[in-house]
């Protein structure tokens, strides 16, 4: 079994080596690793670090660089290069456990034909734990997960290579960013994740990364969030209780402001759903006017 490791990387080349220490760490099992790097534009001392990396060569690393397009696009112009069987997306200031790579092999099974990824838990490293609850079912959607099954905590997606190579992440409009959630609910169309109450990744936030910073994520990035919850009224809707439904209209109307849609009450799905988009758009558009005018 093969598992490509894809990073992409902008400014962080003193994080670097913390990752490359826990493959080295999960090296030892009975695992070939493949590290890819995408240097997205740095500016820092990234190439050399990386340099040493290849120098020692303890691991496979392969290392890119482009000028600097965002995580998303780094990402996608990795895959290409993918050899392995598995692919993990693992940020730079992120790292592996060091029995990461025996736990994915313990539950890896290569005749699964329905599954594009196996879903494991992340550890939050300032609070020395799981990020968000455990999963309730072995076998489910992205979707449901967070959306019916009351997930709320980032988890660490190790995707079967060949379904993954199918897909990309879908920028809108030159862009930079959209949510992960994006890609995965077009591929829990046709598959499914399978869930295992094991941490495999530890994330460690920095002030200036995409989750700190989410305001300005959404604020130049308004046309891919606005889709993605938009295509979230063409999901089952049955399961998804009151608090969700908030959370999805609240952002709909939120994007629906930021990327210049005006009043989309035609594309939203359902009556429940319409009614709830009537009684929040003005009260919505009004917070998102003032929060955003403040912030920026």
């Amino acid at each position: 079994m093969k598992i490509s490791v894809l990073t992409p990387t902008y400014n962080r080349a003193h994080f670097l080596k913390k990752l490359y220490n826990s493959l080295l760490e999960n090296s030892k099992y009975d695992v070939e690793i493949e590290w890819l790097i995408m240097n997205d534009g740095s500016t820092d001392e990234t190439r050399d670090v990386v340099k040493n990396f290849l120098t020692e060569k303890k691991i496979t690393v392969k290392y890119f660089e482009q000028e600097n397009q965002g995580k998303m696009s780094a990402i996608n112009n990795l895959i290409e290069y993918v050899s392995g069987d598995l692919i993990i997306e693992c940020d730079s200031d992120d790292y592996f456990t060091s029995d990461a790579f025996k736990i994915i092999s313990d539950n890896y099974r290569i005749d699964e034909n329905h599954i594009y990824a196996l879903c494991f838990l992340k550890l939050d490293y300032n609070r020395k734990e799981n990020m968000g609850n455990k999963f309730k079912n072995n076998r489910t959607t992205m979707f449901d997960l967070y959306f019916k099954e009351g997930e709320n905590g980032e988890k660490a997606l190790v995707f079967y290579a060949n379904i993954r190579k199918k897909y990309k992440y879908e920028l809108k409009n030159e862009e930079r960013f959209i949510t992960e959630a994006s890609m995965y609910h077009r591929m829990d169309q046709k598959y499914q994740i399978l869930c295992i109450n094991q941490p495999i990744m530890i994330c460690e936030y920095q002030e200036n990364g995409y989750t700190k910073n989410i305001l300005k994520e959404f604020k130049e990035n308004p046309c891919g969030f606005y889709e993605y919850f938009k295509e979230i009224f063409d999901h089952n809707m049955s399961g998804v209780p009151i608090s969700k439904r908030l959370y999805v209209i609240k952002h709909y109307i939120l994007f629906s402001y930021l990327s210049k849609k005006g009043w989309t009450y035609s594309q939203v799905k359902g009556l429940n759903n319409k009614l709830l988009y009537i009684l929040l758009y003005i009260p919505g558009t009004l917070k998102t006017m003032y929060m955003f005018r403040k912030k920026f």
